[in-house]
């Protein structure tokens, strides 16, 4: 089987459990441009709730980040994300996504790279007119390098970014490696940004995506989903846990299934993308489920001496 390689074209791409998950009531996120503000907000918080229940979501992509076109029916392609890491697929996390959403000649160019730090940036055509908004952490290629404006590659052609939205490296694996509390400190900055499941932006994240993306803005890539990502990073003893370390959680009191994840924040906090209906909060642990149901903590920052 041939597979084919292409990247996202639109701000945030739905990864689909298969091709026939989209309801009528998600057509805003199945086209080309996605309308994401639209989409979330004609959600029902049952409608919403039955995108987890229905098992109808897997996670998603942003602009520029590449998948493999593994097969095609429908409109639909069934691809692989190798950014996002899973004990689904080895090559990456599996799912399906409209075709109209994927530019296949879209080729990777070397060099130095633009990386949203904004909650959310716009992005404009070359004449400087508004385009659509991008999500936090969405990398693009930089054409040219200016004091108020970059000039990016976009897998539909040259647009533009404001200097002040985004930072400037050479490539990922030159993006700083961030400490415990920068992790905490990029959290908090989605404080009251509700969750969204296998939301992997800032225009909704759930818990797993939440930590990913996290640790993804402080240099660390680790596995897309909660129990993939308690199966690696360095173990961490529960009496031992700093802020932004990652903390598991699992049914049965902790001896069940795992089912959540979360930040650690400090002093018997959490920092954490609940579920369907609540949004990103620090919680006080003591007394709450989360207290009884912590099972395991990973820590995927590294120390530095100092």
């Amino acid at each position: 089987m041939t597979i084919r390689k292409g990247r996202v074209a639109v701000s945030v791409a739905t990864v689909w459990t298969a091709k026939d998950s989209a309801r009528e009531l998600d057509k805003n996120a199945v086209v080309n441009p996605v309308d994401i503000d639209s989409w979330l907000g004609g959600l029902t918080y049952e409608t919403s709730l039955a995108l987890c229940r229905e098992n109808r979501i897997q996670t998603q992509a942003l602009l520029g980040e590449e998948v493999w076109i593994m097969d095609e029916q429908d409109g639909y392609a069934h691809v692989i994300i190798p950014a996002q890491s899973s004990s689904k697929d080895e090559r990456g996390y599996p799912g399906w996504m409209p075709l109209c959403q994927i530019e296949e000649n879209a080729e990777s160019l070397e060099g130095p790279i633009a990386v949203v730090q904004s909650k959310k940036a716009m992005l404009y055509a070359e004449d400087e007119t508004p385009q659509f908004a991008l999500s936090f952490q969405t990398v693009l290629p930089v054409l040219i390098e200016g004091t108020e404006w970059i000039e990016v590659e976009t897998p539909d052609g040259k647009g533009k970014l404001k200097a002040a939205d985004v930072s400037i490296f050479d490539g990922f694996d030159s993006v700083p490696k961030g400490s415990g509390g920068d992790i905490v400190a990029d959290g908090e900055r989605f404080i009251g940004l509700p969750y969204l499941w296998g939301g992997m932006s800032s225009f909704g994240f759930d818990c797993s995506g939440f930590s990913y993306t996290m640790c993804k803005a402080n240099g660390y890539i680790i596995p897309r989903d909660a129990h993939d990502q308690a199966a690696s990073g360095e173990k961490v003893e529960l009496d031992s846990m700093e802020p932004g370390d990652l903390l598991f959680f699992a049914y049965e009191e902790g001896k069940g299934s795992l089912h959540h994840v979360g930040i650690y924040y400090g002093d018997g906090k959490l920092l954490h993308s609940p579920n369907t209906g609540k949004s990103i909060e620090i919680l006080d642990m003591a007394g709450t489920i989360y207290e009884k149901e912590l099972c395991a903590a990973r820590r995927y920052w590294l120390k530095t001496e100092g």
